[in-house]
């Protein structure tokens, strides 16, 4: 399913935010437009007041002359205080409802800004992550046990083989299964297999994966594989991340075979997003995700459209930014992956999306001027 995302805007409780600003600035036009109506009331009855005197003074013939002139001036000052009251009344209202808009687009931004950042937090928080796996494969590509099997897959080593990565697996728990393959793509050894028994014998040699593998240069070189539902493992989803085993342990020995690592992704991914420090009145209507670089949903805090849903976001070149709807004040912010220490991303960003905060039936929604789009910040 494909969709379009959204978000809102809204400040952290307790302190002023611009966006309540905007709501004080539309009592001030309330008490504004209502004294000038109660100015304008009291002008109509001045004029009033003073008609009847002309009448008045017009009855009382020539004695009346003196205060005819006095009701004339009378009548003239309520006409121009009206004029007044009238002039005022459409200056501010026009003013006012200005910096409302200004208002609210200056919370709009403020809040696309912090989304942003929280969107980067996300992905950043994933990167720090899978760089101590490209750490782990290389490492454990290494291990005796690991190049004597790849060397010689007897069974004898490879049940050794096998009990060394179960070692490994009880200690990283972020792991859902360790293989290892000798040169032809034939799994020869895996770590838990009492609990994923059609592992060891399969053969990889036609995953897209297996084939990058074998080709990396040398044993300092790494893959990634996207994050996908792995049928050898009950179909759970897992970032597999893969490594040379060489001769020797040695980054320039000949090529043994291949070590490939699967990485728990659900569990992982869902404390990533859920993790996120949104505030706890903005949850309800807040969606933290991890999104690939084809906009694929690899992780959603509220638990939906991983690897099903798909997410159209207008980057424009842009390592990240935010995007008001017009329409709804609901905003989208994303960041893209800026990487960590070795590890370059594979095109993934943190997406935040957050529908906009419920308007008052007493408080009426004042149209934005457009989308507003944040710069983002450049990769590192």
């Amino acid at each position: 399913m494909t969709s379009r995302v959204n978000a809102a805007v809204r400040g952290s409780v307790g302190t002023p935010t611009l966006a309540q600003v905007a709501g004080e600035t539309d009592e001030v036009r309330k008490i504004v437009t209502g004294k000038t109506k109660a100015i304008q009331a009291v002008t109509a009855q001045v004029k009033i007041l003073a008609l009847n005197a002309l009448i008045e003074a017009a009855r009382a013939g020539e004695q009346g002359r003196g205060f005819s002139v006095v009701a004339q001036e009378v009548r003239a000052v309520g006409a121009e205080v009206e004029a007044i009251a009238a002039a005022l009344e459409a200056e501010l209202a026009g003013r006012i409802t200005g910096l409302q808009g200004m208002m609210r687009r200056l919370s709009e931004a403020a809040q696309g800004e912090r989304l942003v950042d929280l969107a980067l937090n996300a992905v950043e928080l994933i990167d720090r992550n899978l760089y101590e796996r490209t750490c782990d494969v290389r490492w454990w590509a290494t291990d005796a046990a690991i190049v004597a099997c790849a060397a010689e897959p007897s069974p004898d080593r490879a049940a050794h083989a096998a009990e060394r990565l179960g070692v490994i697996l009880s200690a990283y728990t972020v792991y859902l299964d360790l293989w290892l393959c000798d040169a032809t793509g034939t799994v020869v050894a895996n770590g838990r297999p009492e609990q994923f028994p059609d592992v060891r014998g399969a053969s990889v040699a036609g995953e897209e994966w297996f084939q990058r593998a074998a080709a990396l240069p040398d044993g300092d070189a790494y893959g990634a594989a996207e994050v996908t539902a792995r049928p050898l493992l009950a179909g759970a989803q897992a970032a597999t991340y893969y490594a040379g085993v060489r001769a020797g342990g040695r980054s320039d020995g000949r090529p043994l075979g291949v070590l490939a690592i699967h990485f728990d992704w659900e569990p992982q991914a869902r404390a990533i997003v859920a993790g996120v420090r949104v505030a706890p009145e903005d949850r309800d209507r807040t969606r933290v995700l991890l999104v690939d670089a084809g906009g694929l949903v690899l992780a959603a805090s509220d638990g939906r459209g991983a690897l099903s849903e798909r997410l159209s976001l207008e980057a424009g070149g842009r390592a990240g930014g935010f995007v008001a709807d017009p329409r709804t004040g609901a905003v989208t912010a994303f960041h893209r992956t800026p990487g960590y220490e070795t590890y370059a991303g594979l095109g993934w960003s943190g997406v935040i999306t957050q529908a906009a905060v419920p308007q008052s039936p007493s408080t009426p929604r004042i149209p934005a001027a457009g989308a507003v789009r944040g710069p983002g910040r450049a990769p590192a």
